[in-house]
């Protein structure tokens, strides 16, 4: 083995987002490109004497990216590395792993619920010791790293063999290759009353979507291994490198196939899907699909019925999730908090216990069982609920709605914005912000407009300028805020919310979200600026 120094000249554009560096696959593909950003990942966190964990979501370009991790690592002293076996891991798994094996921090080779393939999204995403997502100092200090360097230290090695199970020794680093599902399944076993779902089970039919994503190995590890279910009812299970051609986005509007398959058996209650890299979800009875803000309001409802939840003291949604969990936080006596979007946030309070349970919108919740949202948990989080109450979850979103009054909820992206006339749109909206103050819209009157900013109440720290908001008092909320995880240029994402009391009568405001949407669509003025009059993709 031969340690190597390779030059290379820096990347201006290695600036991770919340989510870690998202780029096109072919840009990770130019040379040193994915070298000189893993080496700035290296000289801010170290690797000398470090365990990292190490693993992607299965998709174009992660075996190579993944080799080259490796024969960086070993060139650099780490002390061990913890790879699962073919280089599959999900990233709520990869979470567990670092806390589990006490590993330094990890590197998760994924673009979440970005498109796969030659053609599609990659990603480098780092998770730091306690399993969360690297914060801002730390995702800031590695992009001026990447700045300043003239090259990296790497091994000639050749490929290392991920097939097989076992530990083994290249130079002075321990490579260990596990299974990525079994001490996943061990720790859903720990949080949920398997022996309570499987008999419900016996009596109802769930199916699942993996959309060739990473869950497929941890579905049916868990649905059908430990809970009985006919593999028949678990959908696209194999993992390919372009996702099958599919978006690997559990979006309502992309679920035919698990509507298909409903229709075909009346057994079904739930079914049910999970994104490129396992952290978000998506529930649907046979109603239709249950608003991820619904969905966490609903378990927060039924925690006690939950055995990894049962002492929830307090509870997080970020700033644009609607607010159907601050009702339930009011009943219950919980303390809720108001984060920016990001998961970071929610992992300083869970690691202070401030919470145990935490959402947002993008159809994403989790728990203290980890530092990231979780897909799987979270549907097992509604089977348990069904198992103990006996009822579809069609009965429980109706009788939610009935109780609280129902938050109406929709989110519209305007994608592939230029990021100058898009931020410029937006300063434009928020110095005349407070002349709206008083007016009334629809019946509707502005209580209150400004930007989010936020103190985080474990450290102090403040985040500025999270997204500009619009409220009219408790009845609706408008918020605009641009999207860090579009690779080609900046999504604009309006949320609008609008509350309900009654839900047996029609809402007061006709057409409700999508008249909040035109509202603020005229206030931004979105054709001027961006030259769109309508949203690419409304959630």
């Amino acid at each position: 083995m031969r340690t190597q120094y390779i030059t290379s000249t820096p990347f201006s554009d290695q600036r991770p987002g919340t989510s870690g560096l998202r780029k096109a696959t072919q840009t990770f593909q130019k040379a040193h490109y994915s070298e000189n950003f893993i080496q700035a990942v290296f000289n801010t966190l170290g690797i000398a004497g470090k365990t990292l964990v190490i693993g992607g979501d299965g998709r174009f370009h992660n075996k190579a990216v993944l080799q080259t991790i490796i024969a960086m690592a070993v060139a650099q002293g780490a002390k061990a590395l913890i790879i699962t076996q073919n280089g599959l891991l999900s990233t709520p798994a990869a979470s567990h792993l670092i806390r589990l094996n006490q590993a330094d921090y990890g590197m998760i080779l994924s673009a979440s619920h970005n498109p796969g393939g030659a053609d599609g999204d990659f990603g480098i995403k780092v998770n730091l010791e306690r399993g969360e997502p690297a914060p801002e100092h730390v995702t800031e200090a590695i992009y001026q790293q990447s700045l300043a360097l003239d090259g990296y230290i790497t091994t000639d090695n050749g490929a290392i063999d991920l097939s097989e199970l076992g530990d083994t020794r290249l130079g002075d680093t321990k490579i260990r290759i596990i299974s990525a599902t079994t001490d996943y399944v061990a720790l859903m076993q720990e949080c949920f009353d398997f022996p309570a779902i499987k008999r419900w089970l016996e009596q109802y039919r769930i199916a699942f979507d993996a959309l060739h994503a990473v869950t497929g190995p941890y579905a049916k590890a868990l649905f059908v291994d430990a809970l009985g279910v006919d593999e028949t009812y678990l959908l696209n299970t194999t993992p390919l490198p372009d996702f099958g051609g599919k978006h690997p986005d559990p979006a309502p509007d992309r679920i035919d196939e698990l509507k298909h398959k409903m229709t075909e058996d009346e057994r079904i209650v739930l079914v049910a899907a999970s994104d490129g890299d396992g952290d978000r979800n998506l529930i649907s009875g046979r109603d239709g699909v249950i608003n991820p803000c619904d969905s966490l309001a609903v378990i927060a409802d039924h925690h006690a019925d939950i055995p990894c939840l049962r002492t929830l003291r307090g509870v997080a949604r970020s700033m644009p999730t609607c607010r159907a969990i601050d009702k339930v936080a009011s009943a219950q006596r919980l303390t809720c908090y108001e984060t920016p979007t990001g998961w970071k946030f929610f992992a300083n309070l869970l690691d202070a216990e401030l919470i145990q349970l935490c959402g947002e919108e993008s159809f994403g919740t989790g728990g203290d069982h980890i530092r990231e949202k979780d897909g799987l948990w979270t549907i097992l989080c509604w089977l348990n609920i069904l198992a103990v109450s006996g009822k579809t979850p069609d009965q429980l979103i109706h009788e939610h709605w009935q109780r609280y009054g129902r938050h109406h909820f929709n989110r519209f992206d305007y994608s592939g914005l230029d990021p100058e006339s898009a931020t410029k749109m937006l300063a434009s909206l928020e110095r005349d912000l407070t002349k709206y103050i008083g007016q009334t819209h629809h019946g509707l009157t502005i209580t209150s407009a400004g930007q989010f900013n936020y103190t985080d109440p474990t450290n102090g720290e403040t985040t500025p300028g999270q997204g500009l908001q619009v409220q009219f008092g408790s009845q609706a909320r408008i918020i605009c805020r641009l999207s860090g995880t579009d690779t080609r240029g900046v999504t604009l994402r309006i949320y609008c919310e609008y509350w309900q009391q009654d839900i047996t009568t029609k809402p007061a405001l006709a057409g409700t979200t999508a008249t909040l949407a035109s509202l603020a669509q005229g206030a931004l003025n979105i054709s001027a600026f961006c030259g769109k009059t309508q949203p690419d993709h409304i959630v």
